[in-house]
């Protein structure tokens, strides 16, 4: 958990992209003090996805996960929690480092700094998710 992403080096991505290919890329790799591959560790998915959004300069980076976006309370254990349909990063981060577990608190700082909004959607069923951004809702085109 102490690997931190280095660099992201996105010249085939975007040679790919830019032959309207799709693209799959490994995240969850990092470099640690010692300049040894390992993993991120736990959000490091995420994080390597936002990551990559932000040097491509994305306009969203959708995260794909088990629960169809943030809730007020974990709808795994609770029937009355209510799903959030748009967040702020300053809100998002402080229920990451509560416990949320739907985003890691670094890949939530590093949506922040680069302006990358997310979409948090599920992976097993439709629907909009949550919009973790501080751009308005109704000004957002996704």
């Amino acid at each position: 958990s102490a690997a931190r992403i280095k660099r992201v080096r996105t010249e085939r991505i975007q040679r790919e992209l830019d032959k309207k290919k799709i693209v799959l890329v490994a995240g969850f790799q990092g470099i640690n003090k010692h300049d040894n591959i390992t993993t991120l560790g736990r959000g490091g998915s995420d994080t390597s996805a936002v990551a990559i959004a932000a040097v491509l300069h994305a306009d969203l980076c959708q995260i794909y996960t088990d629960v169809d976006g943030v809730y007020d309370k974990d709808p795994r254990k609770f029937v009355d929690a209510v799903r959030i349909p748009h967040i702020g990063y300053d809100d998002m981060l402080q229920l990451a480092r509560q416990g949320a577990q739907v985003l890691h608190d670094r890949c939530v700082e590093l949506a922040q700094l680069y302006a990358v909004p997310i979409r948090v959607l599920s992976s097993f069923r439709e629907g909009s998710g949550t919009l973790v951004t501080d751009l308005p809702e109704d000004s957002f085109q996704n």
